[in-house]
């Protein structure tokens, strides 16, 4: 049985978000419970030239949306990054997630050998499909969430392996 391009990507991605949500709850809750200003951990960074855990989120709802919109040859909404509680980065991971109810596997499957060229770093790059899934949007989501978890976790965010990989 083979796996198709929808099974590799959507249902990933909604996986790895929904993991991103329940960590970022027990961000929330550790803060409220230890009396931290939330835009401490909001604000944190992992070192001086990473981006912070508010970008960390928004970046990895970005690759998400618009991985699985290039995929399925849609449009993605624009989304001004100015999220900076935990709540409005709740609504974010929401909003792109119901994006993401919105792509059937029909848009998706047989795209890997579509030419998918996207700006980056200024430079025009172009993927197959295949590989623009596996060697880019893949390996961008698991990076930025795992940023965030890192993040976290430093911060003495009681997380595990388990909150990674949602609860397995």
């Amino acid at each position: 049985m083979s796996l198709s391009m929808y099974q590799a990507s959507v249902p990933v991605f909604s996986h790895m978000l929904g993991v991103l949500s329940k960590i970022l709850d027990k961000g929330a809750a550790y803060a409220e419970a230890r009396k931290i200003e939330p835009s401490v951990l909001i604000n944190d960074r992992l070192a001086p030239d990473m981006l912070p855990l508010s970008r960390q989120v928004q970046i990895a709802g970005d690759m998400a949306m618009r991985g699985a919109a290039r995929l399925a040859g849609v449009e993605f909404p624009s989304n001004p990054d100015i999220e900076a509680t935990f709540p409005e980065l709740q609504q974010r991971i929401t909003k792109t997630l119901r994006f993401l109810d919105g792509i059937s596997a029909k848009r998706i499957d047989g795209s890997e050998e579509k030419s998918i060229t996207f700006k980056l770093g200024g430079d025009d790059v172009t993927f197959s499909g295949q590989a623009y899934l596996l060697n880019f949007v893949l390996p961008n989501l698991y990076f930025h969430v795992t940023a965030t978890y890192l993040i976290l976790r430093h911060n003495g965010v009681d997380l595990g392996k388990k909150d990674f990989l949602g609860g397995i």
